[in-house]
């Protein structure tokens, strides 16, 4: 085989990779917040960690440009590099999808505890736990300490490679709900920190984007945001029988809310396909309506904002329009008839796929089979979408894969777990990909 690793070099990889480095590694990332947009202080902070632990290695913080949703945004970079091959990119994002403060995340926790600090436990201190393990910081850890493992082993053997490790800026899907006019155009999502660091570079040969999932993902969904608004006058609750309609919006909501469900089964169905590697999903996430501080005065405007995946086909604007044509039937004849209606819909990015005959694809399957003594399951309908499309689709070669998840706790489920031994084995399962790619690239 044209990967197949050098015993010596594969069994020095192995060896970089020890436990307290991994744990170390998560405690750097775990240290503070790092929400969506003020990625900065951790940047800074893994990357002076890391550039203590291994300085024969690159470590650079790249910030992103300033935004207002990015006011403080930053990618960390590494980099190793001996003689001309075509690079590998190991990534993994920054940012959690909860921010660990509680004015952004108690109405979709529920909790107004702080964020549950990182702790090992069971009987041998083998399962670590803590906030944000799942997106991302599980698998950022496993990636940070698999890339240094591969590339220091690497220089040691003076083995030409081109290594680059991709700790990114806003790699969580986010939409602006302030932004954009009434129309139903939507601005176009702010440059994320992959689109960053690809732009005025060249290309790298391949990718991997690690990421917790149930196997080897060689395609994922793409992504987008809808927004639909209902709107009449606004009336005092005293008077709420004269209102428009009568009650008042929210009295009728779950008339809107059965028939974005019944969209959703359409939907769904139209896309049923057992066979195929992605799958639709479209989610309620977010109702606006209203001000607390004035009950007494029934909203003028409901907004429901949903999050949509796409599949291979779909086009958004029609999307858009189907699902605003379903509305308008489906509202016909209900009290929310004479309400305003407005449907806006915008991409975050369309679905994407990597050949399965692909080099980075082989390599990833081989050395699957190499830590598990199996091949990687099949994985069929996956409804996650991440940054690996964004690398799909400027062509270069992705795969995606990832520690799995235990359960999370059941008395706090912000506080994620997951089997060190398993992440472990997914740092050296990077290394061995990586090794893989330079060895066949070697030639």
């Amino acid at each position: 085989m044209d990967d197949e690793v050098p015993a010596t070099l594969r069994h020095a990889a192995e060896r970089a990779v020890d436990e307290a480095t991994l744990l170390d590694a998560l405690a750097a990332l775990t240290a503070q917040p790092s929400p969506y947009g003020r990625e900065r202080a951790t940047a800074h902070r893994v990357a002076d960690w890391a550039a203590t632990r291994w300085p024969e290695l690159s470590w650079r913080v790249d910030p992103v440009p300033r935004t207002a949703t990015t006011p403080d945004s930053a990618n960390l970079v590494g980099g190793s590099d001996l003689g001309e091959r075509p690079e590998l990119l190991i990534y993994s994002h920054l940012d959690t999808s909860l921010t660990g403060t509680t004015d952004f995340d108690a109405p979709i926790t529920g909790r107004h505890t702080p964020a549950p600090a990182l702790e090992l436990s069971g009987p041998a201190g083998e399962v670590v736990s803590g906030f944000g393990l799942g997106v991302a910081r599980a698998a950022a850890a496993t990636a940070l300490v698999g890339y240094a493992a591969a590339a220091e082993a690497s220089r040691a053997a003076g083995l030409p490679h081109r290594l680059t490790l991709l700790l990114a800026a806003t790699g969580t899907h986010r939409d602006d709900p302030t932004a954009g006019p009434d129309d139903g155009v939507a601005p176009a999502p702010t440059v994320g920190g992959v689109l960053h660091h690809l732009r005025d570079r060249p290309l790298p040969a391949a990718a991997i984007v690690a990421k917790t999932s149930p196997g080897i993902l060689t395609a994922e969904p793409g992504a987008m945001f809808l927004r639909v608004r209902l709107s009449s006058g606004f009336h005092p609750a005293l008077f709420r029988d004269t209102a428009t309609p009568p009650g008042g919006l929210l009295t009728h909501l779950g008339v809107l809310v059965e028939a974005l469900e019944e969209f959703r089964r359409a939907h769904l169905a139209r896309r049923a396909d057992p066979d195929a590697l992605v799958g639709a999903e479209l989610g309620i996430g977010a109702v606006r309506a209203g001000q607390p501080g004035k009950p007494d005065l029934l909203p003028g405007v409901v907004d429901v904002h949903l999050y949509l995946t796409t599949v291979p086909g779909d086009d958004p604007g029609q999307i858009t329009d189907a699902l605003r044509a379903t509305l308008v039937q489906r509202l016909r004849g209900t009290p929310l008839a004479g309400c305003g209606l407005a449907v806006a819909g915008h991409p975050a990015h369309p679905s994407a796929a990597t050949p399965t005959d692909a080099p980075i694809c082989r390599h990833a399957g081989r050395a699957w089979l190499a830590a598990y003594g199996r091949p990687a399951p099949p994985v069929r309908g996956w409804t996650g979408s991440t940054d690996g499309v964004v690398l799909r689709r400027r062509g270069v070669p992705t795969v995606r894969l990832g520690p799995p998840a235990l359960p999370p706790d059941p008395t706090d489920p912000r506080r994620e777990r997951y089997a060190v031994p398993e992440l472990m084995r997914f740092a050296r399962l990077y290394a061995d990909i990586a090794l893989r790619h330079q060895q066949a690239s070697t030639g």
